[in-house]
């Protein structure tokens, strides 16, 4: 994309998003192994698997456009195909639902409190700097 003159947007609150992930897995890591008791929930796994599935719909509608970092390419139409015909952000959405259930097959409930409110506070931001690069 930046061979075709991309302009990368909000790299100031990037690096918090990375770092929102990689301890939402050691949260998850942690959490489950001081349970006492393993068990899940077969409706949240097959939710998540469902999830998987709009996710990779998502993805394969953006194409070689899909990333995790903001990039616009100046005078180029937006991708209005697939699940962005009917949202503006699907993705985003599928994120806040699995940041939410992952945990939640496994009841680990401080990981998906916590972790659920943290994404939704970065996500505010993001999204309003992708707007902003998208000019919507």
């Amino acid at each position: 994309m930046l061979q075709n003159g991309a302009i990368e947007y909000g790299q100031k609150h990037y690096p918090f998003i990375v770092a929102l992930h990689v301890l939402f897995i050691i949260s998850l890591i942690i959490e489950y192994s001081m349970k006492r008791t393993v068990s899940y929930s077969s409706f949240l796994l097959v939710l998540y698997f469902s999830l998987l599935i709009i996710k990779t719909w998502a993805i394969l509608s953006l194409g070689k456009f899909w990333n995790t970092k903001i990039y616009r390419i100046p005078n180029y139409p937006l991708i209005k195909k697939g699940l962005y015909s009917y949202f503006k952000h699907p993705n985003y959405m599928i994120v806040i639902i699995e940041i939410a259930v992952i945990p939640l097959i496994f009841h680990l409930y401080f990981t998906a409190v916590i972790f659920t409110l943290f994404n939704a506070i970065l996500l505010s931001i993001r999204i309003k700097e992708e707007n902003k690069a998208l000019n919507i």
